[in-house]
């Protein structure tokens, strides 16, 4: 189980785009990566497929790996270590480590 789940915000703390906050688009376990929003991109040579497609060089997302992210916590607006704790009814809650709130 990650500490960093679709949906989330984050940061990145290490690489080219060091400092840089975005949304978590995708999870890919199997290579431990994960696809920011508007973060690592790089460009692609696309070709027309169709009449009405454009083809040329276009940018997308690269997938980063999950060690080089950090889960931004809005209350102490910075990024955080995550912990977990297991609630009665026996299912996992992430909270911040640095004020304790969920996350």
């Amino acid at each position: 189980m990650f500490k960093i789940k679709k949906g989330d915000t984050v940061q990145i703390i290490a690489g080219k785009d060091r400092g840089k906050k975005g949304k978590v688009l995708e999870l890919l376990p199997e290579g431990r990566r994960a696809l920011v929003e508007g973060l690592n991109l790089v460009k692609k040579h696309k070709r027309q497929t169709r009449q009405d497609q454009q083809g040329g060089i276009v940018s997308i997302e690269a997938p980063l790996s999950i060690s080089n992210l950090m889960v931004f916590c809005k209350q102490c607006n910075r990024p955080v270590r995550v912990g977990f704790t297991v609630l009665k009814d026996g299912s996992k809650s992430r909270f911040c480590k640095s004020c304790k709130e969920g996350i």
